[in-house]
């Protein structure tokens, strides 16, 4: 039995150590918003939070996190930087199949905790590792940017 603290609560997870994390948020304890995308840790569909930071829960085994916070985007709209991107993702559709979208929101999420006025250059960095097959790079681009703007307005 391995104990995660996922969004916040307590799971007792019956999972072997190794197990991707991936694995254990989906298919053991249900949230099924983390994505599989390549199983390699290079695509960003399956972006996690761990103690605030962006993670591939593809490629981390749940024995590296237990006793770690891990956000999932299910909890997003808990967190106020989360749910401001959440809504001009919406604003801007910038989803087009939307897949890899919760990826995204996560990975920016991250960034923009750690730095609410980011650069274009420190935005396309933070991003570099999520895939969005559809294309949709720009509208990111403009939705952080957009989200960048609110925060300067308002004290989050």
């Amino acid at each position: 039995m391995i104990t995660l603290k996922l969004n916040g609560q307590d799971h007792q997870l019956d999972v072997v150590e190794d197990m991707p994390l991936l694995w254990a948020i989906r298919d053991v304890a249900g949230y099924s918003g983390t994505k599989f995308g390549c199983g390699m840790g290079l695509c960003g569909a399956c972006t996690v939070h761990i103690d605030g930071s962006p993670a591939r829960s593809c490629i981390t085994p749940v024995s590296a996190v237990q006793g770690r916070h891990i956000g999932t985007i299910e909890n997003l709209h808990t967190d106020p930087v989360g749910r401001l991107l959440q809504q001009v993702w919406l604003d801007t559709a910038v989803a087009q199949c939307g897949y890899c979208q919760g990826g995204q929101i996560m990975s920016a999420t991250a960034l923009l905790k750690a730095n609410p006025d980011p650069s274009d250059a420190q935005i396309e960095a933070a991003m570099l590792g999520n895939i969005c097959r559809c294309g949709t790079y720009n509208r990111i681009k403009i939705a952080i940017r957009q989200a960048v703007t609110a925060l300067k307005g308002a004290k989050v």
